[in-house]
């Protein structure tokens, strides 16, 4: 009975991921000022932006596997924190997703795109640093979630928004979900109006200034205080990064 019942929440989530696909919302949030937060990346479809996104190097953007389980994803827009200005475009070239993502638990949801060309780090864009290998986050630690799209309100916006989430303690996660896949960090939406939403998906749980966790799914309604958001464990598959920048690609 419980496991039917986090198979339907799941369910649940991933169907109103795919449904809101093209809007996210960041539930409480700002607005992110223009010179912080320079690493994030609209990840877009032929129809605009579907995920976030973070540029790791200088040809390489981190963001999850399912984004792309939909639609093709076929360019990356970064240098501005309003879609609707002109920023710094570049077409996918390649998309490695994990080798044990699997679509219908989205256990390891964490993928790299390979852009054509490099991207210049300069004013408007900057890398975001990736954490030590196997990095522990405490409980209540204090992190921030950002994301493009819909706010509070209902209404469509095109800034960038951030918002502050504190860690939850893995054994409450697994309470309340009953069922998480290994190599996730729970994060916001636990007991707080605060976190992320439908379409967030990809963008970077970011902790102690690093690109911690990978935005991978979240509970029924976005305003459910039951469930945490659920992020893959950036620092968990250090290895599989490692070796796909070292190879410049899969």
């Amino acid at each position: 009975m419980m496991r039917a019942l986090q198979k339907f929440l799941l369910f649940h989530a991933l169907t109103c991921l795919g449904r809101n696909a093209l809007g996210s919302e960041i539930i409480h949030g700002k607005i992110a000022p223009q010179n912080q937060m320079l690493y994030m990346a609209s990840v877009q479809t032929g129809g605009g932006h579907v995920c976030g996104g973070s540029l790791i190097s200088d040809n390489f953007v981190l963001t999850a596997a399912h984004c792309a389980d939909r639609h093709p994803l076929v360019r990356v827009v970064f240098g501005t924190h309003n879609l609707r200005k002109t920023g710094i475009v570049r077409a996918i070239e390649q998309g490695c997703k994990h080798p044990d993502y699997r679509k219908d638990t989205i256990e390891n949801d964490i993928m790299l795109l390979k852009l054509s060309q490099s991207v210049p780090v300069g004013r408007t864009i900057q890398r975001i640093r990736l954490p030590p290998p196997n990095m522990n986050l405490r409980p209540n630690q204090m992190c921030h979630v950002a994301g493009w799209g819909v706010a509070d309100a209902g209404r469509a916006v095109d800034d960038l928004r951030v918002v502050g989430v504190s860690v939850v303690d893995q054994n409450v996660c697994r309470q309340q979900w009953t069922w998480i896949p290994a190599n996730v960090i729970c994060a916001g939406g636990y007991r707080t109006l605060r976190g992320a939403c439908f379409g967030d998906s990809g963008g970077p749980l970011v902790c102690n200034g690093v690109s911690a966790g990978v935005t991978s799914y979240i509970g029924g309604g976005c305003w459910d205080e039951r469930f945490p958001n659920v992020y893959t464990d950036v620092s968990k598959f250090r290895p599989w990064i490692n070796q796909i920048l070292s190879r410049n690609g899969c």
